[in-house]
């Protein structure tokens, strides 16, 4: 029987990988059909002949792209609508297994959203600065050809205009004219920097040394949303109405253009501009972040409570916390916010307390300008006992679920952790501990493989505690194999070294206290996912990081390339941290 369910689970992945590649084809198929759609649905009717006369194909090389852009602006908004995925991802009824690992992907298609949105965005206003270029120039074209004839329609009473440019100067200035008088140009201006601005600062070396710029910078889709809902509302793009096609068919009168509206001749064609369509497409997604919001800011108005401060080495400090009705589970993250350091700015930190323990905690290591300030503001800084009616207020939002959650459906797992990033398996290791003290019986995990690389050795003194605490507990039981954890050091002096070498024949670590000894330098991780392959035939392993994007993505093929293709072999199935 075990076999069968692990020759299902196996099943289940593949048809997830299959199910993630379907979902990217869909999206991206989406996209192309958009664009190729809207593309003839202005390369070829009647009714954008004369447009076509003015403009050229540049029409439909902006007008495909803006209908792709409407697309990835409605689903932009829902991969951090974090509320709503926490709440389908815990719900077994609404989202299956397979479901919930790709809504843990949410900001991984948020980004790709993104760039698309950048690359449309391009090319629309790349064809529009040549319509502009055009209608302008066409408006101060002198007579004698089909373009300054429609240009000139609307001068005249009881004439609509086909040219959006009514006035009569000529380029260069014209095109400023456009781009700063006009409700297109004018908002076209300021979603496009503001798109830019975002995207220019949430590059991981902003996020990570001016995370305070990204947040700011990022809530600038404010002012794009806005934009683009009224960017359309000028209707500058104009087409020949149905009535007047069936007097004036372009293909014919646009021969004797110059005998327009004369007794026998093809009357005047009639105009009108396309209504705006933008709204249509987001108001659903922007409703939903809305409510989004809204449950953000009641969440931050609950009172949270600071009951302990710990520091610990390595600028690092715990803050454990107490919260009405609050429920977790192993590895979910919150967003944290504290108003005596930023009355705006919410932060992601990763829960390290287990869900058996009556608090909540977060380890919090100082970096930068907000965490120093969060670090003063608890009076860190002081020598003296902080009385806690001084300690600072916070709120806090959450939890979100993440993959760490999935720990507990495997039976062997690997918990890979760089730097501070070890966080989520901190709460992992404790409600294992608390889980194999109280019912070890119904514990469905066997075998924990646990791995940290650090670059200094005081990071590893706040989480030495716990892998003791563990290492004690697992040797009373006599089942000292459950947890095997390998910690590296990835960095040390000349100092240092010596230090190690003379005390390495010690009974206990001299970094950690722990009878494992520490290792130096990086992991060969293809011999570890070899090793472990081997120790476990035919099952089902769970890879889990919380690292940097390089770590990631060797442990993702590493996870590839060491698994069979054969159902009933071994497969390892690669989990990564993503908020």
């Amino acid at each position: 029987m075990k076999k069968e369910d692990e020759e299902n689970d196996v099943v289940s992945l593949q048809k997830y990988l299959r199910q993630l590649r379907k979902t990217q084809l869909v999206w991206l198929g989406l996209n192309v059909f958009l664009f190729w759609w809207f593309y003839l649905a202005y390369d070829l009717p009647q009714n954008f002949f004369y447009t076509r006369v003015l403009l050229g194909r540049a029409l439909a090389l902006a007008r495909a792209p803006a209908a792709c852009l409407n697309f990835n602006c409605m689903l932009i908004l829902l991969p951090v609508c974090r509320n709503l995925l926490s709440f389908l991802r815990g719900s077994s009824a609404c989202c299956s297994t397979r479901v919930r690992r790709q809504l843990d992907r949410n900001l991984t298609f948020h980004k790709m959203v993104a760039w698309m949105i950048a690359l449309h965005t391009a090319i629309h206003t790349i064809a529009h600065l040549f319509n502009v270029e055009w209608s302008v120039h066409a408006r101060v074209e002198e007579e004698g050809t089909l373009a300054a004839v429609l240009s000139r329609l609307g001068d005249s009473p009881n004439e609509s205009y086909i040219n959006f440019y009514r006035q009569t100067i000529p380029n260069p200035v014209g095109g400023l004219y456009v781009a700063f008088t006009y409700l297109a140009g004018l908002t076209g201006v300021i979603i496009t920097l503001a798109l830019i601005l975002i995207i220019t600062s949430s590059t991981k070396i902003i996020r990570r040394s001016y995370f305070e710029v990204f947040w700011y910078t990022h809530h600038l889709f404010v002012i794009f949303f806005i934009g683009l809902v009224i960017h359309g509302a000028g209707r500058i793009v104009r087409g020949q109405t149905a009535m007047s096609l069936a007097e004036h068919i372009p293909e014919v009168c646009s021969k004797n253009f110059t005998d327009w509206g004369k007794k026998g001749a093809c009357p005047v064609p009639q105009f009108a501009g396309n209504p705006p369509m933008t709204w249509k497409w987001v108001v659903g997604p922007m409703f939903l972040y809305f409510c989004e919001r809204l449950v953000r800011f009641w969440r931050s108005q609950q009172k949270v409570v600071i009951t302990k401060v710990v520091i610990h080495p390595f600028k690092t400090i715990e803050l454990q916390m107490m919260k009405k009705g609050f429920k977790m589970e192993v590895g979910q993250y919150i967003f944290v916010k504290c108003p005596a350091v930023s009355k705006l700015e919410w932060h992601p930190f990763t829960l390290t307390s287990a869900p058996e323990e009556d608090y909540f905690s977060i380890h919090v290591r100082i970096v930068g300008d907000w965490t120093e300030g969060l670090f003063n503001a608890c009076g860190c800084d002081k020598q003296e006992f902080q009385e806690a009616w001084k300690l600072p207020k916070i709120a806090v939002d959450g939890p979100f679920g993440t993959a760490s959650e999935d720990v507990f459906s495997y039976e062997t797992v690997m918990l890979v952790g760089a730097g501070i990033g070890v966080t989520p398996f901190a709460s992992v290791l404790k409600s294992v501990w608390y889980k194999y003290c109280h019912d070890a019986t119904n514990l469905k995990l066997k075998k924990i493989y646990f791995y940290w690389l650090c670059r200094d050795t005081h990071a590893f003194e706040w989480f030495a505690d716990l892998l003791q605490s563990l290492e004690t507990q697992m040797q009373e039981r006599n089942n000292a194999e459950f947890l095997s954890y390998n910690i590296y050091l990835t960095g040390w002096d000349e100092t240092q070294a010596t230090h190690f070498v003379m005390h390495h024949e010690e009974e206990k670590d001299v970094i950690t206290g722990l009878k494992q000894k520490t290792l130096y330098g990086r992991p060969n991780w293809e011999n570890e996912f070899k090793t472990i392959a081997r120790q476990h035939p035919g099952s089902r392993i769970g890879v889990f990081l919380c690292g940097p994007e390089g770590l990631a993505d060797t442990l993702n093929k590493q996870s590839i390339s060491n698994s069979e293709a054969d159902p009933r072999g071994v497969h390892f199935i690669f989990n990564k941290e993503n908020f």
